[in-house]
């Protein structure tokens, strides 16, 4: 009985301990880990510096947080398993908060908002598609059945691109698995030059990426398809992934985040990068 009352007050005091240390750990440095290549969010510029909206809004939250953030680009299919490493201590990379990444870790509240949409330079899947602009929540089922029929008909036999873990991969094998070949890449411009080329149909993507996409010098035949979807599969918003023991963090990013919907810093940097204001309503 001495020896295992002595063993429960060690626990006892070593669990004191570390939480008092996770009481008294002060963030002064974040190391936010963003892809470097998913313009508008974010994109590396000729000298090798990381720039975008993420990056623009992120400098705002660091400053409100009273931290000094640095940035790094990182694949984007590894950056979950290196966040849970400790490589860095942040994610920014247009992350959506699905249930799936929620088993894994942690996410600020939402900071952006997002629609997923088709581009394509097929004239038969532009004609079949419901009109651009229309859009759709994938958490109404039922609307969500009836606006499926003319995408199903539209990709049928096709081959459509996606972005390896991301929404786009959980909308195609949710709701076109057994009607399209699906192409999987780990970069947009792997996606889009496969596009051009006339590798793949069609591609799935945020629908400011695309219009992006559809902008750029030699994509006069791209266009930006169909109706919008939202919800469900594609998640409740971009967010901040955070390890899930960094309580402590989320909630100062919550806070700040908050901070920049109130003040209109996210809409003041959002409107003229995507033409319209992602702030989260």
């Amino acid at each position: 009985m001495k020896i295992h009352t002595s063993l429960a007050v060690a626990l006892i005091a070593l669990v004191a301990t570390n939480t008092a240390y996770a009481e008294d750990k002060k963030w002064t440095e974040v190391r936010i880990a963003t892809e470097g290549g998913y313009q508008p969010w974010n994109y590396t510029k000729p000298d090798g510096t990381i720039a975008g909206f993420e990056i623009d809004l992120a400098n705002d939250l660091c400053k409100q947080m009273q931290v000094k953030c640095t940035f790094t680009a990182e694949s984007f299919d590894s950056m979950i398993p290196a966040l849970n490493a400790g490589k860095f201590d942040a994610i920014m990379d247009a992350l959506t908060i699905t249930p799936k990444r929620e088993e894994a870790i942690g996410f600020s509240v939402p900071y952006g908002t997002l629609c997923y949409t088709f581009a394509t330079s097929n004239s038969d899947i532009e004609s079949k598609l419901p009109p651009n602009g229309t859009i759709i929540s994938l958490d109404n089922e039922s609307a969500t059945t009836s606006a499926l029929a003319p995408i199903k008909a539209a990709f049928k036999d096709k081959t459509i691109g996606t972005l390896a873990a991301g929404g786009s991969v959980a909308f195609v094998d949710s709701y076109l698995k057994d009607t399209t070949l699906m192409r999987q890449y780990k970069t947009p411009e792997e996606r889009n030059l496969d596009l051009a080329a006339g590798r793949l149909d069609a591609i799935i993507g945020t629908k400011d990426q695309l219009v992006d996409l559809a902008k750029k010098p030699g994509n006069e035949r791209v266009k930006v398809v169909g109706p919008c979807f939202q919800g469900g599969v594609l998640g409740k918003g971009v967010g901040v992934g955070v390890r899930k023991q960094d309580t402590d963090l989320k909630a100062m990013f919550d806070k700040a985040i908050a901070q920049a919907k109130q003040d209109g810093t996210i809409k003041e940097l959002s409107v003229p990068v995507f033409g319209v204001d992602v702030t989260p309503q």
